[in-house]
């Protein structure tokens, strides 16, 4: 056994998570081969911890079908690493990973989707945020309960409001969440970029992105300055939301941002 075999093994993995290979990932790390004993790190770069037997298991069994006389040492693990495909686009300092989610109908269930995801990889131990884009209708506020103002440090630079391991910021928060909203679309468009240049985010794995529905001003301004690592798309099971679906598609792929998914809310409505 070579390194050299080992590692064409590894390149027969198709790892269902990535859409690509081990080695074409980047994820082997290391691999030592002395004798029999074989020694690979491989660290995955996304939250892994659900998957981590499964995924020890069949690299394990692959690796033991082709090589069955191997004395296989397996180190797994993740960290959580930045996927921008956006290069020309500077990344916002401390945070890793941009994540938006989307819709092209209002009422689909995008908000509480949004919460759902930034708490489930809050709960998984991973520093995440929650911004709530939607400055006409802002949410945030109700959904988490808050109806507090953040606080602003001597940089005058606004610190999210913590709550339940999450650092969150809304338009509500500031505006207080009761008069209406009457902006042209240039302060929507400058009020979102402000949310990434005066907010002290510090270090995050996440920032989860629930934008208002459409693709209006606030779309059109993180295409134009923000970084995106991937977008989600919320629907429900009408002919009209659909339609939007695909509309929210193609913005995302012409600006090059990931379509991570689209997720069926509201699929089964008892009457």
């Amino acid at each position: 056994m070579q390194k050299e075999n080992i590692e064409a093994v590894l390149k027969e993995y198709d790892c269902p998570y990535m859409g690509t290979d081990l080695v074409s990932g980047g994820t082997v790390k290391d691999i030592q081969v002395d004798g029999n004993n074989v020694s690979i790190k491989i660290v995955l770069g996304w939250p892994a911890e659900g998957i981590m037997q499964a995924f020890h298991e069949n690299l394990t069994k692959k690796m033991l079908d082709a090589y069955p006389e191997a004395k296989l040492t397996l180190d797994l693990s993740y960290e959580i690493i930045p996927h921008t495909v956006q290069q020309s686009l500077e990344r916002v300092k401390g945070i890793k990973n941009i994540i938006a989610v989307a819709s092209g109908k209002g009422g689909v269930g995008k908000s509480t989707i949004a919460l759902n995801l930034a708490a489930a990889l809050s709960a998984a131990g991973h520093k995440t945020g929650l911004l709530d884009l939607d400055i006409y209708g802002p949410s945030l506020p109700i959904t988490m309960g808050v109806n507090e103002n953040p606080a602003v440090n001597d940089q005058q630079k606004i610190i999210p409001i913590q709550k339940d391991n999450l650092k969150l910021m809304s338009f509500g928060f500031i505006s207080g969440n009761q008069a209406p909203v009457v902006w042209r679309g240039p302060l929507v468009a400058k009020m979102t970029e402000q949310f990434f240049k005066d907010v002290v985010w510090g270090d995050l794995d996440y920032l989860i992105l629930d934008l208002p529905p459409g693709t209006g001003d606030v779309q059109l301004t993180l295409s134009q300055k923000i970084p995106l690592d991937g977008a989600i798309i919320v629907t429900t099971p009408n002919d009209i939301a659909l339609t939007d679906v695909r509309k929210g598609a193609d913005m995302f792929n012409k600006v090059k941002t990931p379509l991570l998914g689209v997720i069926e809310n509201m699929s089964h409505i008892e009457l």
